[in-house]
């Protein structure tokens, strides 16, 4: 049994302090989620919809959940009264329903767009043609209720350490093009969400600002 609690606090003292740590407890339990919350952490992050309504309400209201699965439109309104960052959005449908859902309650939803980096083509995410496409129309300005904050991306899943850092360098490569063709003005547009269990020192090393880290912290997934 993994000693969650001992684990991230170790962790805590490899990762800068700038960079910030998102506990990701998926299929784990409330009571590892917990022995984390008290050690004082208070940053967890959640793969599904489902998985994550059942847990947040048996768990301390303080705690800054963030979605980094992917996310159905469909799903949208469950999360947005208490979410703190959704890193996977990764299309302007998506966006807009975020959007549209978001003004309903009144409440500023931020988000990292998702960008695709990795070589399988499961993964989810942006090119950046489309983000230029995206970002000049005229859709993604009347989102008021969206705030874009940065970027995230998934490395591919390989042993091949050179491949994952020209794959985090092309996604902080991205970050500093939008950066100045759209977001010059804008403080909150400052993250790039990338690097887990894995690889999460390469991804560091080539500028990340927030990590997603689970096994590292509790162990393997239990499937």
């Amino acid at each position: 049994m993994a000693d969650s609690a001992s684990n991230i606090n170790y962790l805590k003292q490899q990762i800068p302090a700038s960079v910030k740590l998102v506990a990701v407890s998926k299929t784990k339990p409330e009571s590892d989620i917990l022995e984390v919350y008290n050690s004082g952490h208070k940053i967890f992050g959640e793969n599904r919809v489902r998985e994550l309504l059942q847990k947040k309400d048996n768990l301390p209201a303080d705690i800054e959940w963030h979605m980094i699965g992917h996310l159905q439109g469909n799903k949208v309104r469950q999360i947005l009264p208490f979410i703190s960052l959704i890193h996977s959005t990764d299309s302007l449908r998506l966006l807009k329903t975020i959007g549209n859902e978001a003004s309903r309650i009144n409440r500023v939803i931020d988000c990292l767009l998702q960008i695709h980096i990795a070589e399988e083509e499961t993964k989810f995410g942006f090119s950046m043609d489309e983000i230029h496409e995206m970002m000049r129309s005229e859709e993604l300005g009347n989102l008021s209720f969206v705030r874009i904050c940065g970027v995230m991306g998934m490395a591919t899943f390989t042993d091949d350490s050179e491949r994952i850092r020209n794959e985090f360098r092309y996604l902080a490569q991205c970050f500093r093009e939008l950066k100045g063709d759209y977001f010059a003005e804008k403080p909150e547009f400052r993250e790039i969400s990338m690097g887990m269990s894995g690889d999460y020192q390469i991804a560091i090393g080539e500028g990340s600002t927030i990590v997603r880290i689970g096994s590292l912290i509790f162990g393997e997934r239990n499937q």
